[in-house]
């Protein structure tokens, strides 16, 4: 039987077999990387052969490529020795580093804080904190209890991409201020690109230069010498201005009892500040080197904003920050791609002039995802720099307490898809073992993040992006909740301590004020009658 002349069978035939061919061939050819995409090995095979021993068979990076940093510790110490040192006596006054603006005195009965009788019993703290201290120096012990005490307590967060935004400092900051008070979000920057993106704080700006201290060795002298570890540095012009308004995007983000707008003047300028639109002052501000604020008082500020009317030339803006009568602060200083090491590039004297005027009783590292890479197990020279990190904390924020915070999950894509970045432990063993080394302590984020599901839950619960690296404000809230149970946790069990204490010196109070003790303390010819 003849076919039909428009049979065309046998060549679908053909062209079938020849497709199976390439993909076939296409299977063999490894992932990789073609005008910035990422291509994954098209495997039709995949159910009978597997390329993963190949592929583990590669050679590996032994060491992350962290180049180790040369710290001039004698000219730390000596910057920040100049800045603590008393002024010698001259005949003309230094220009104030503090202005202050009292609209209202603070409405609270000033009590002496009293020691709590009982507190709400913590919840579970399935990843609690790791504190290496063995010098005693109980830092900690004196942060929870200025918590305890409602006393104002001020914590400084420096992170990287991973916080952009106020991503879980937000919640953060929200829980510890309901559970021991306080309002405000802290630290906001005169001016950046990333304004728009952080939803606790409403800032409108115009007429300022920022720089970013990941830009500092291309910045001018003056600028570099300007950088604190806020991370950025803002130059006017005049008539330049910015405004902070609160939101409810968050308890407390919606008004503040106080505000300290930092600055350098190293020109004579005049700076008016203005207050929820309606009430305004104008400060002439002499010229000095030092790092200076304006302090502006009143109860339930909605709104603050800052002109520059004149000597823009010689002025260096950083932010403001906003903050309750009482209660927590936590300050967002986060940069983005920064791995910690454009610590070293802020001025030892401004940190230490801040930490003078306004101290932090809590620092939290929160450093690594931009280090940490696939196949990579070795990050000794990262460890090192940690330690440094912790080091560089202490000279210029003596009196506050470290913590680590360990890096978070993150997952890479495969031939399979997303799995679990394999240097994860790798890195979370070296910053642990640089934390411990130090005396400071750690907490493990990626631990946390196991314990309510991993990354992958995260991205299926709509808490991270589908980069499988970066958390969003849900995730935040997530991890933030773990690390506000592990601190009130510890706090927890320092109360019941200390409590206990408290009441065995009462027990033994009578004993020691009795007649009897008082006369042989202080008549020691006194002798008992046989």
């Amino acid at each position: 039987m003849k076919r039909p002349r428009n049979d065309y069978s046998s060549r679908s035939l053909t062209a079938c077999l020849l497709l199976i061919a390439i993909l076939i061939l296409v299977s063999f050819v490894p992932p990789m990387e073609v005008w910035g995409v990422e291509l994954r090995r098209a495997n039709i095979l995949s159910e009978f052969v597997s390329f993963e021993e190949a592929e583990e068979a590669l050679p590996s990076i032994s060491e992350a490529e962290v180049e180790l940093i040369e710290v001039d510790w004698e000219q730390v110490a000596e910057q920040v020795a100049a800045t603590t040192a008393e002024e010698p006596l001259a005949e003309e006054p230094a220009p104030e580093r503090h202005l202050r603006w009292v609209l209202t005195e603070s409405q609270r009965e000033a009590t002496a804080p009293l020691w709590p009788d009982s507190l709400p019993l913590p919840a579970e703290a399935k990843v609690r904190i790791e504190d290496f201290d063995t010098l005693g120096r109980g830092l900690f012990d004196s942060l929870y209890q200025k918590l305890l005490m409602r006393r104002p307590v001020r914590i400084a967060f420096l992170g990287d991409s991973f916080v952009e935004g106020d991503i879980l400092t937000a919640d953060l900051r929200e829980q510890l201020q309901l559970t021991f008070g306080g309002s405000g979000v802290g630290f906001a920057p005169m001016a950046s690109p990333l304004t728009g993106f952080r939803r606790t704080v409403k800032t409108t700006s115009k007429g300022w230069t920022s720089h970013n201290i990941m830009q500092w060795a291309k910045s001018s002298e003056e600028v570099k010498r300007s950088f604190t570890v806020a991370g950025w540095v803002c130059s006017p012009i005049n008539g330049a201005s910015t405004r902070w308004a609160g939101t409810d995007f968050r308890q407390g983000a919606d008004r503040w009892d106080g505000a300290n707008l930092w600055f350098l003047s190293r020109s004579e300028s005049r700076v008016e500040v203005i207050v929820n639109d309606t009430l305004s002052r104008v400060f002439e501000v002499e010229a000095d080197e030092s790092l200076r604020r304006i302090e502006v008082c009143l109860e339930g500020m909605q709104a603050l904003e800052c002109r520059i009317l004149s000597g823009a030339e010689g002025f260096v803006g950083y932010g403001a920050q906003l903050f309750g009568n009482e209660g927590v602060v936590v300050d967002n200083y986060s940069v983005r791609s920064n791995n910690g090491r454009a610590m070293f590039w802020s001025s030892p004297a401004l940190n230490a002039q801040h930490q003078a005027q306004v101290p932090y009783d809590l620092v939290i590292l929160q450093y690594g995802l931009n280090i940490m890479q696939q196949g990579v197990f070795g990050y000794s020279n990262y460890g090192r720099q940690i330690e440094q990190m912790v080091d560089f904390v202490r000279q210029c924020f003596p009196g506050a307490a470290v913590l680590v915070m360990g890096v978070s999950q993150r997952w890479v894509k495969g031939e399979g898809g997303y799995a679990p970045m394999d240097a994860l432990g790798s890195m979370v063993s070296s910053q642990r073992a640089a934390a411990e080394r130090t005396g400071a302590a750690f907490w493990p984020t990626s631990e946390a993040m196991q314990a309510l599901g991993g990354m992958d839950a995260f991205v299926r619960n709509g808490w991270a992006g589908k980069d499988y690296t970066h958390i969003n404000y849900g995730g935040g809230r997530q991890i933030a909740g773990a690390l506000f149970r592990a601190l009130y946790a510890d706090l927890y069990a320092y109360w019941q301590r200390e409590t206990e204490h408290r009441i065995q010196r009462a027990e033994e109070q009578p004993l020691l004020n009795s007649e009897l003790v008082d006369v042989q303390l202080f008549n020691p010819s006194f002798e008992l009658n046989p």
